[in-house]
């Protein structure tokens, strides 16, 4: 039997707590054209800034936040603008 292996979402979540990883995360989760993948990035990512801290900054209320990020959410752009810029991350567009 092998040994337990690292707990990977907390591993994650502390990775996450740098904003490049952020960033970089979340521009990966883009890439795959799903919006269940991409919410579940930016759940994460959230997470690990802290969904109270992060809902309080977005003007959110937290229970919105959780429902906004669920596998069934389907949050309105400025939402998401909004949750982006209290994660000081910022959505942009480019040249495929």
């Amino acid at each position: 039997m092998t040994a337990p292996s690292k707990d990977y979402h907390a591993s994650l979540i502390a990775a996450l707590r740098d904003p490049e990883e952020a960033a970089a995360y979340l521009n990966a989760a883009l890439a795959e054209q799903d919006m269940a993948t991409f919410l579940l990035a930016l759940r994460n990512v959230a997470e690990a800034k802290g969904m109270s801290a992060a809902a309080a900054q977005a003007h959110l209320n937290r229970e919105s936040l959780y429902r906004m990020l669920s596998a069934q959410g389907n949050p309105h752009l400025a939402s998401v603008q909004a949750l982006l810029h209290a994660l000081d991350l910022t959505l942009t567009v480019t040249v495929k």
